[in-house]
């Protein structure tokens, strides 16, 4: 037996117990008569006491441990005379009898404490060793307790867990897919699944009318904090459904989670169409826990010789309360940011509403003190105030001014981590047209439903028509998304005609599920929840890459296992492929 209990679960109860436990040596203090040792495994640490005076063999073998080395100790358990309230076992230690090494161990490349002094690339080179850390290890108990409830939750509303193919068939709609060769087959190609969304509308047709699955996705694009070229996703459908019945039955398993995980009751989601979203926020996935809504101003701006407004499709603003006392340095870093690449703004205007009711503008060449109150007036403004505005095409501007408030809430700490905001934001439009290729493309997938009242437009209008869509969003995430879908063959072929899809195109990817649909397809509708990001958002952080056990690094390398990287030529061969000179 290599314990009789864990490194954590001893207490004052335990006293006189004889005990074994096994893990790896955290660190050793040699005090001369005494050498102590921390004993780790994931559990907790427990110290193990070595006494000179009546083990000194033992004593001597224990000083020449080092860090990471495996070991079992056997001894009793004894009460500490210097006690460690910061540790749940810090009122006793094992007085050791014996111990055996199990493993030794080379010196870490870095230190395995919460503060370590190890850098990220070279923690996730020796990915094994920082699992180790509390941190890692207290991100995936989390992530496992999600996964927990979400089942307990899913299995009490009758949804049952299916298991769906990884290797499938690849499409060209969405993100780029991972293609795996077939080597039965030379020259075709399975493709790794962007998500399961055919085979769950196929379920729908089988009758299996709730369906979930904790499942892994594929998507061959570019990373960031928040995305990973394998991600998990909380994927469900269900069938004779409404868009509120879907919504009711999701918006409670994030209650539930909250609840169970975090102790939080939240309140019912408010529901926010995806125009208004883009009018006051401009991102169909806001942050509510502040406010800084946009407020548009060309009726109250035009006409005053101020050319840049003048041209301008849209001038938009938003007031940051209180700020009226923000420095020329401070706004110039304001603008600074406004003007970089990744927001693109050519500029921004301020105006100041001071203390004593008088306006100081960056425009005041231009704008009279009547023509800034009745800006003031537009904002709702209030003495002490700082409004920012931006001006340009209505789709960009809006885009810049929504990093510009993110800016600035980050910047006075307006989005606080302990308050949550979820919303819905609702009624997408259905397609979005691509100037590359002068066509319509899906927003969410060719399988979603125009709204009812759309219906009729679609052939004649398509770029008009509103998705019966909606999106999960807390804080300023987009957690998850879905739609109602097609489950009328006519309707999916006025759908796949709207897209540029020819019938022998659509016949081509589809095939299968416009055949199944003539087998009596129900109504149905789901929803994807981004499984990495929930879990992200309930420990507090902005990256996925921490509640994965094994992630890839910026570059979709896992620095680890040293991968992607070359395969043999025989490999090559029999797959049928060979590489270019």
């Amino acid at each position: 037996m290599y314990r009789t209990h864990t490194c954590g679960e001893l207490r004052m109860s335990h006293i006189g117990q004889e005990v074994r436990l096994s893990g790896w040596v955290q660190k050793s203090r040699d005090l001369g008569g005494m050498t102590f040792i921390d004993l780790r495994d994931r559990y907790g640490i427990t110290q193990l006491a070595f006494n000179m005076d009546t083990h000194k063999d033992l004593c001597e073998r224990a000083r020449k441990l080092g860090r990471e080395y495996v070991i079992q100790a056997r001894g009793k358990v004894i009460e500490r005379s210097s006690k460690n309230k910061n540790i749940p076992t810090g009122e006793i230690e094992i007085e050791v009898q014996d111990f055996t090494i199990l493993n030794a161990s080379k010196t870490p490349p870095f230190t395995i404490v919460d503060d370590t002094d190890g850098g990220e690339e070279l923690r996730m080179k020796y990915r094994y060793l920082d699992l180790r850390r509390n941190p890692l290890k207290e991100k995936l108990q989390l992530r496992h307790k999600l996964a927990l409830e979400t089942r307990k939750y899913l299995d009490q509303q009758d949804f049952m867990e299916i298991e769906t193919p990884y290797l499938i068939k690849s499409t060209p709609e969405g993100a780029r897919d991972f293609v795996v060769p077939s080597r039965m087959h030379p020259g075709q190609f399975y493709a790794l699944p962007q998500s399961p969304q055919t085979f769950k509308q196929l379920l729908m047709v089988a009758g299996y009318d709730r369906y979930f699955q904790i499942v892994k996705c594929f998507r061959d694009e570019d990373l960031r904090a928040d995305r990973q070229p394998e991600f998990t996703q909380i994927d469900c459908e269900m069938s004779f459904v409404e868009r509120d019945d879907v919504l009711e039955i999701f918006e409670g398993l994030v209650k539930y989670l909250f609840k169970k995980i975090k102790g939080i009751e939240l309140e019912d989601f408010p529901h926010m169409e995806y125009d208004e979203a883009m009018r006051l926020y401009g991102s169909d996935k806001p942050d509510l826990r502040f406010d800084m809504h946009f407020v548009e101003l060309n009726d109250v701006v035009k006409n005053k010789g101020f050319k840049i407004f003048d041209e301008a499709e849209l001038v938009i603003g938003i007031n940051a309360k209180g700020c009226a006392s923000f420095s020329r340095k401070q706004l110039d870093k304001l603008t600074k940011f406004v003007k970089t690449p990744q927001v693109g703004a050519q500029g921004m205007v301020y105006v100041k509403y001071n203390e004593d009711g008088s306006f100081k503008s960056s425009v005041d060449k231009f704008y009279s003190q009547e023509d800034l109150a009745l800006w003031a007036e537009k904002f709702e403004a209030e003495k002490g105030d700082l409004f920012l505005i931006l001006s340009g095409e209505t789709a960009k501007v809006r885009y810049q001014l929504n990093r510009l408030r993110l800016e600035l809430a980050e910047q006075l700490q307006l989005a606080k981590p302990d308050d949550y905001k979820p919303l819905w934001i609702v009624n997408f439009p259905l397609l979005e047209w691509d100037e590359e290729t002068q066509r319509h493309h899906a927003m969410h997938h060719p399988f979603t439903s125009p709204v009812a009242e759309d219906m009729d437009t679609l052939k004649d209008q398509p770029g008009e028509v509103k998705a019966n869509a909606y999106d999960m969003v807390i804080n300023g995430i987009e957690i998850g998304g879905g739609s109602i879908r097609i489950h009328d063959r006519e309707l999916q072929k006025q759908m796949f005609d709207a897209l540029g899809f020819t019938e022998e195109e659509a016949r081509e990817q589809f095939g299968f599920l416009m055949n199944a649909f003539e087998y009596g397809a129900p109504p149905h509708g789901g929803i994807a929840l981004g499984f990495d990001r929930l879990a992200a958002l309930f420990g507090g952080t902005d990256s996925i890459r921490d509640y994965i056990a094994f992630p890839k690094n910026n570059a979709g390398r896992d620095m680890m296992i040293d991968s992607p990287s070359p395969i043999a030529i025989e490999q090559l061969d029999e797959l049928g492929l060979q590489l270019k000179k």
